[in-house]
């Protein structure tokens, strides 16, 4: 299955968003895509996230069926700190005709416990995907070779 690396940028003529394919990845098994340790393994292999030295956040955006339809990176951070925002989320999700999304970041020091900010960034995101229709399916914390599922732990 090929998957798309999505980028945003601003249409020169209307300003408005549009996706804009960076590259492509082709994921052998579609079915790794649908659990927390094959989504970690794909951020892994793909992007290096249990290696990065700062915080990087991803979002895969779902469809109806849970197949991906891409993967963004939403930011880029320092050590210990990212900022994402719900609407830059649900501006990717929307654009990407998404359904269900996942949030997927990385803990350069390898912790992989969900932080105070973690918990309250995942309420807020989930509360705003419940308005628009856009559920939030997981929000996955990578430290090394470990992750941690938030829905996994009953968080959503």
């Amino acid at each position: 299955m090929k998957i798309n690396i999505y980028n945003t940028m601003l249409n020169e003529e209307t300003r408005h968003n549009e996706l804009r394919v960076e590259k492509s990845i082709i994921c052998e098994d579609s079915n790794k895509l649908k659990s927390p340790s094959g989504i970690q393994k794909l951020m892994i292999e793909q992007f290096q996230l249990h290696k990065k030295a700062e915080e990087y956040v991803y979002l895969v955006t779902m469809d109806i069926k849970c197949n991906p339809l891409g993967i963004f990176e939403l930011s880029h951070g320092t050590v210990n700190s990212s900022i994402i925002m719900p609407r830059e989320i649900f501006i990717r999700a929307l654009l990407s005709g998404a359904v269900g999304i996942i949030i997927i970041h990385n803990h350069p020091s390898s912790d992989i416990t969900p932080s105070k900010q973690d918990l309250l960034v995942t309420e807020k995101i989930a509360q705003a995907g419940k308005m628009i229709g856009v559920e939030l399916l997981d929000h996955i914390i990578i430290g090394g070779n470990e992750y941690c599922s938030l829905k996994e732990l009953g968080v959503l």
